[in-house]
């Protein structure tokens, strides 16, 4: 695990957009595992900066998101294929048809999740897996457990992690309590990862992650089991480690 401590969310986006930058010079066909939420805003802005100035090209490139809302439709505003096309893919030249997402309002929520399954397996498994963390040390939408599901399933949210969402939404009540996640061992089958946090309010579950033992209670921790781990934080972040 290679733990890189920048001093604050800016040099983190600038390092994390290189790091994608980098992965995508080298092989052009890069299949990306991709979060959403506030961390890596930055990043994909970095991203748009470089696409702007030639310095990227995503004509090649097929992307998988890591998780989605159960119950709402890629057209709602709070929805993660609304966030990722309207922060990141329409200002860069990704063909739609290589942007893979997890259908929100499957009727078939196994046959949904075994479809996502196969076409990671389809497409030689995910190059680079980019990730946040949540407060309780969540990735994906994967939550402290007992027992952790390796591949994409739905999941029941935690309170906390509704409480910290419902900042997006008008009102806590419109936050979905369900969602469709990479399991994580789809998550660890990924070649390199990853992981991005800033602020304060993630030093306590990044402290859990790379000092910790191991367990299914800290889902990050898993992350000590992988070969190639990177952990990219701010100061604030990386006050506890």
């Amino acid at each position: 695990m290679n733990i890189v401590i920048v001093k604050d969310y800016y040099e983190l986006s600038i390092q994390a957009a290189q790091i994608v930058a980098a992965q995508i010079n080298k092989i052009k066909k890069s299949v990306l595992g991709l979060p959403t939420g506030q961390t890596p805003l930055g990043m994909y802005n970095e991203l748009i900066k470089k696409y702007e100035k030639d310095e990227i090209d995503f004509s090649q490139v097929i992307t998988f998101n890591l998780d989605e809302y159960y119950g709402l439709s890629p057209l709602h505003p709070q929805s993660y294929h609304y966030f990722m096309w309207n922060t990141f893919f329409q200002h860069i030249n990704i063909k739609k048809e290589n942007v893979n997402m997890l259908n929100g309002i499957t009727e078939n929520i196994d046959e949904e999740c075994q479809r996502y399954e196969n076409i990671i397996q389809i497409r030689g498994g995910i190059d680079l897996q980019l990730l946040g963390i949540g407060e309780n040390a969540h990735i994906g939408f994967n939550e402290p457990a007992n027992v952790l599901k390796s591949r994409t399933h739905l999941v029941n949210l935690s309170n906390s992690t509704v409480k910290a969402n419902s900042r997006f939404f008008n009102d806590i009540k419109e936050v979905p309590r369900q969602a469709l996640t990479m399991g994580m061992g789809t998550i660890m089958k990924a070649k390199k990862i990853v992981l991005l946090a800033s602020g304060k309010n993630k030093a306590p579950a990044l402290a859990k992650t790379v000092n910790g033992l191991v367990s299914t209670r800290v889902p990050a921790s898993l992350l000590q089991l992988h070969k190639e781990v990177t952990i990219l934080v701010d100061e604030d972040a990386a006050s506890r480690i």
